[in-house]
């Protein structure tokens, strides 16, 4: 195989290789063995060597790259990461809704409700549809950079998909499930190691080893949930009916689905106060038997011209 021909074949590579963990870790949905992903892998793996100048640093193959860390760098945030404000009755949140009304007098408005899954939030930054910075949400201003720990989240594309902007400023959550949660701590019981806590805990303690071989080995998740930054030249596909920028918080969704994210499938589109009582009560039931931990529901207005 002479070089042009190296260089094609793991264009192609890559492009299938993502493909299969895009389905595979995302959707769920594998569409091919273990055997070939593998062999394919191989195959990649042997081109590169062979061609070490085709090599790229955001690699598929390249998940958890370079050296331990002695200390997380701290990161100041474009945009502040807000905490939340809790409600813990239906007559509260009759009263959130009362104060919006107020704010935007005659303004008819729906909600977004989503589940609210508990793990560590964190903000990705992306250049170009590569992913260049990953920061923990600290104090709201200042977190650290957990980039190559990122790195190492299957769930979070190195690259993006579809049609990208310049600069994206993306927030999730990283998130480990019960299952591994539950592996975790049987192999720690077996090796008189102390157990894991809970599923947050875990979760925001891999995130922050020094080592990212160690965070890669607690097999973590993410799941985004809002856009903070996007590129105001891009002109994103049409969402919701509409063409242009976006409009509506689902859009968001959609669009993070789009560039290849997981975003969780537990979202509604509320007209009023009860139909979030029905979505709320709905996800009270079935939350014991979700994958990961949850901690309540989060409800905003949809229309993102009344965030600020």
């Amino acid at each position: 195989m002479n070089k042009p021909e190296a260089k094609k074949r793991v264009i192609q590579l890559r492009e299938q290789i993502s493909e299969m963990r895009y389905k595979y870790h995302v959707l769920d949905d594998p569409e091919i063995s273990d055997e070939v992903y593998d062999s394919l892998t191989r195959e990649l793996k042997k081109i590169e060597a062979d061609f070490p100048e085709l090599k790229d640093p955001n690699s598929v193959l390249d998940r958890v790259g370079g050296q331990p860390l002695d200390k997380f760098v701290k990161v100041t945030h474009n945009a502040r990461m807000l905490s939340l404000n809790d409600v813990f009755s239906f007559e509260e949140l009759q009263s959130w809704q009362d104060r919006i009304q107020k704010l935007v007098p005659g303004k008819n408005f729906s909600y977004f409700a989503e589940l609210k899954l508990d793990g560590l939030a964190i903000s990705l930054i992306y250049e170009n549809g590569i992913l260049i910075r990953a920061a923990t949400r600290g104090d709201g201003m200042i977190g650290e950079d957990v980039t190559l720990n990122a790195r190492t989240i299957n769930s979070i594309p190195l690259t993006l998909s579809g049609k990208f902007p310049q600069t994206l400023e993306v927030r999730g959550e990283v998130v480990m499930s019960k299952k591994v949660f539950e592996r975790l701590n049987k192999a720690f019981a077996k090796n008189n190691k102390p157990l894991l806590a809970n599923t947050r805990n875990s979760a925001a303690g891999s995130m922050r080893q020094l080592d990212p071989k160690l965070a890669a080995s607690r097999s973590l998740d993410f799941f985004a949930y809002d856009i903070v930054e996007l590129s105001p030249e891009y002109s994103p596909p049409i969402l919701g009916g509409a063409r242009g920028g976006l409009n509506f918080h689902h859009e968001e969704h959609q669009l993070l689905r789009n560039f290849g994210f997981q975003v969780d499938k537990h979202e509604v589109i509320a007209k009023d106060i009860i139909a979030l009582e029905k979505f709320i009560n709905d996800i009270q039931i079935k939350r014991l038997k979700f994958e990961y931990g949850t901690d309540g529901v989060v409800i905003s207005v949809n229309d993102l011209s009344l965030h600020e």
